[in-house]
């Protein structure tokens, strides 16, 4: 069973005004989306292979409520400045076999059709890691059907994400759902003394980066 990268979320504050500083930076922002019964909304940026998806919670009693609670999406989002790991993974499967990368329970969010599914790591009340998640039904943006495309070209130039690496103070005690994702060759994992992401694009072959924290935990290297 191969896998790919499909998409990250970062847990950002309401109306995740940090998109404004990527769009300044010269990325193209796509469609957005509301997840009713989940309580969580997004902004978001599509790449040739895949997604980066700014999320914050909208409707603190759908994310609080029951049916949501193994996710813990809503401790993520309200402790993401204080000690929990504000990024969730995502992979999709490159062919039609149903192998999970990793220990998994399902959740079929009560925005899509009850025939669809994702599979969540059951790491996911680990708040000092991210939220690890697998979805069957995933392909690459620039395979898209007409009726669903979004912006794949942006002023710098960047086309595909070729390296997802996550920096953590948690880094020296993963847990399997995490080894087992780490093991999948889509996530590079490295101690540091806060959480962030650095994505690369296009095998990095510029040389060159931007950085944007503090408001972002997020930098990227081209």
């Amino acid at each position: 069973m191969a896998f790919e990268f499909d998409h990250l979320f970062i847990c950002t504050d309401v109306g995740a005004d940090e998109a404004n500083r990527l769009a300044s930076f010269g990325l193209i922002e796509g469609s957005s989306n509301t997840h009713p019964g989940q309580g969580t909304a997004n902004r978001r940026f599509f790449f040739h292979n895949a997604i980066l998806e700014l999320l914050w919670i909208h409707n603190p009693e759908e994310a609080k409520s029951e049916p949501l609670a193994p996710t813990c999406l809503w401790e993520r989002w309200r402790d993401r400045n204080n000690g929990a790991c504000p990024f969730g993974f995502c992979l999709r499967c490159t062919d039609s076999g149903d192998t999970v990368a990793f220990s998994s329970w399902v959740y079929r969010p009560p925005y899509l059709p009850e025939t669809d599914e994702y599979r969540v790591g059951t790491n996911s009340d680990v708040l000092t890691e991210p939220m690890l998640f697998q979805i069957p039904f995933g392909q690459r943006p620039d395979h898209y059907p007409a009726e669903n495309s979004q912006p794949l070209n942006d002023s710098v130039g960047l086309r595909e994400i070729t390296r997802v690496e996550l920096v953590s103070p948690a880094a020296n005690s993963l847990s399997p759902e995490m080894q087992a994702m780490v093991n999948t060759n889509q996530l590079k994992v490295r101690l540091g003394t806060e959480y962030f992401v650095e994505l690369g694009f296009d095998d990095e072959q510029q040389g060159k980066q931007a950085d944007f924290r503090p408001e972002l935990p997020l930098a990227i290297s081209w």
